[in-house]
């Protein structure tokens, strides 16, 4: 296995979460490793100066655009392994023109996020907040009919977006026993059929489905994609989610909504965040709001470093990489 020079832009603190000693250790047994000890993010001109003679580079969140000017000294960088989601903020087109490869670690985050999404959709169903938030107001006993709760396994559940979160999702439903319907016009229907869902315009996962889930990039096409006509489209008891982008759906019209009652939601992205304190939507009982964190836990982080240094691992030993970026893609991701 080839030994790489490895420069890992990431600085501290942000590098304590996300690198752990095992991993560190493992990078180091095959690559000459320097890192950013400036306790603060480079800019172009300081990533520029430290670019010869680097194989590969580890980013995270913050990275600068990696310009023609900030790559010109890379004569030997075959690699950029971003430790985060989005590689949109800095996979110029230079990048590419150069033959750098790119690999980013949101598949790593997509595991936390459909792992929170089935969560939640759980929560929905069952109301185990709602019990014991009336078992610590000193309630009555409940009777058995008081609150009707439900089991996913043989409901229906909706999935718009069918990326790396999507399909994530779509495997831990179907783990449970649900049927899965997807909403994704670049989800093709032999890869469909691959991942066990049923392909499906928006409009009937809207009205057919009884748990929606959001996994939507943000795109030109997805802005305000549900709307006032789309979430009226949602049936009465339903369980919706968002655990993508506030960009997705019209927040005005889901207030609105949300107000009469009909159905139950959670939601962790708002526009804009932090959410206002004075924010309507705190104020409605049938939505359950998080701040955010859905693929934010501890393993997730520590894995995004890890996955990216197996990539590093990979390009040492000759192999593919399991998570390429190519030019095409950017214009579906989020």
């Amino acid at each position: 296995m080839a030994s790489l020079n490895v420069l890992i832009t990431v600085p501290q603190p942000l590098r304590d979460t996300i690198l752990t000693t095992e991993a560190y250790d493992r990078l180091c047994s095959f690559a000459r490793v320097t890192m950013n000890e400036d306790g603060r993010n480079w800019a172009g001109p300081e990533i520029a100066a430290r670019l010869q003679g680097v194989d590969a580079m580890i980013t995270g969140w913050g990275i600068v655009p990696l310009t023609e000017e900030v790559l010109a000294g890379a004569d030997r960088l075959r690699l950029v392994a971003h430790a985060a989601g989005s590689v949109k903020g800095f996979a110029t087109a230079a990048v590419f023109d150069r033959g750098i490869a790119v690999s980013h670690a949101a598949a790593r985050i997509a595991e936390s996020v459909a792992e929170f999404t089935l969560a939640v959709v759980m929560a929905g169903l069952r109301r185990p907040q709602d019990f014991d938030r009336r078992m610590r107001a000193g309630e009555a006993w409940p009777k058995v009919t008081d609150t009707l709760t439900y089991e996913v396994a043989g409901k229906r559940v909706g999935l718009l977006g069918m990326g790396y979160v999507g399909r994530c999702s779509a495997r831990l439903f179907r783990a449970v026993g649900a049927e899965v319907w997807a909403f994704d016009p670049y989800l093709t229907p032999e890869r469909a059929v691959e991942l066990g869902v049923h392909k499906a315009d928006l409009d009937d996962v809207l009205r057919s489905c009884p748990i929606i889930s959001v996994h939507l990039p943000v795109t030109d096409e997805t802005r305000h994609l549900l709307g006032a006509r789309e979430l009226a489209l949602i049936a009465d008891g339903a369980v919706f989610v968002n655990t993508a982008r506030a960009w997705v759906v019209d927040q005005d019209a889901m207030v609105r909504e949300l107000a009469t009652g009909r159905f139950w939601a959670a939601l962790d992205v708002f526009d804009p965040e932090p959410l206002p304190a004075d924010h309507p939507l705190r104020a409605i009982p049938n939505v359950l709001l998080t701040p955010h964190v859905a693929g934010r836990t501890v393993d997730s982080h520590q894995g995004l470093m890890a996955a990216m240094i197996d990539e590093v691992e990979r390009l040492a030993k000759g192999q593919p990489l399991r998570y390429p970026i190519t030019r095409d893609m950017l214009a579906t991701m989020a």
